[in-house]
């Protein structure tokens, strides 16, 4: 699991010292080997910069979009939810729990893919509970391909993390304390970095949605880093 952050400068505070001991342990090793440190921790600090940004607001939609512009990622910098056609997943026994319904009571369900231009930045499974919504929420939700999060923005939703995982890590455990020669493997971006679990909340505190987003490797598909990527699917 991935801690939330309490603020934004304990964060910064800490890519700061973790630059300087990557950039420490590399002072006596070859360029090679000293380039290869750096750019592993260059794409951890990028990575935990999204992953902090997305846990401290309440829209995945809109905090994708804002990244989406700062990276010019697409032009303009727009998020939109492609529905992934016939995909139904039974909602976990613990997550219908933090709904609060009955074991009977019907869910809304909708996979989609939250996409910036052509990018495929996370793919989401969302259950939600369609009484507790609108009706014109609902038929937007059945009959359209709008992001969920901008669907329901007038229930005034809170969003609460059950968990934050890092998926995938550039630096290897225990990497502060091996020499910079282990990093000289070439650096390898996997389709899945991160997977966040949710409940939504309206302004009345009422749960009414839950989501499983997993974040792909695509957000990083700008400058350098593009060479990095690989092209695998998701699991």
């Amino acid at each position: 699991m991935y801690p939330m952050p309490s603020s934004g400068i304990p964060l910064r505070a800490s890519l700061s010292a973790a630059m300087s001991l990557a950039l420490a342990a590399c002072a006596s090793t070859p360029a090679t080997a000293t380039q290869e440190r750096l750019l592993r921790t260059q794409a951890l600090a990028l990575l935990q910069g999204l992953n902090a940004d997305l846990l401290s607001h309440d829209s995945a939609t809109l905090t994708l979009e804002r990244w989406c512009a700062a990276h010019r990622l697409a032009e303009p910098a727009r998020i939109v939810a492609r529905r992934v056609p016939g995909a139904h997943k039974p909602i976990p026994l613990e997550l219908r729990t933090r709904l609060a319904v009955a074991d009977d009571e019907p869910l809304g369900y909708r996979r989609v893919q939250l996409m910036c231009g052509e990018r495929v930045l996370s793919e989401a499974d969302n259950w939600y509970v369609p009484g507790r919504l609108t009706a014109d929420m609902n038929r937007r939700l059945d009959g359209t391909d709008e992001p969920f999060g901008k669907v329901v923005r007038a229930l005034d939703f809170q969003r609460r993390t059950l968990a934050a995982q890092l998926l995938w890590s550039p630096l290897p455990a225990g990497w502060e304390m091996a020499p910079a020669s282990v990093d000289t493997v070439p650096l390898r971006i996997p389709p899945a970095l991160l997977r966040h679990e949710a409940v939504l909340y309206t302004g009345s505190q009422q749960p009414f949605s839950v989501v499983v987003e997993t974040y792909t490797n695509r957000v990083l598909d700008f400058g350098p880093w593009r060479a990095y990527l690989a092209a695998d699917p998701l699991p």
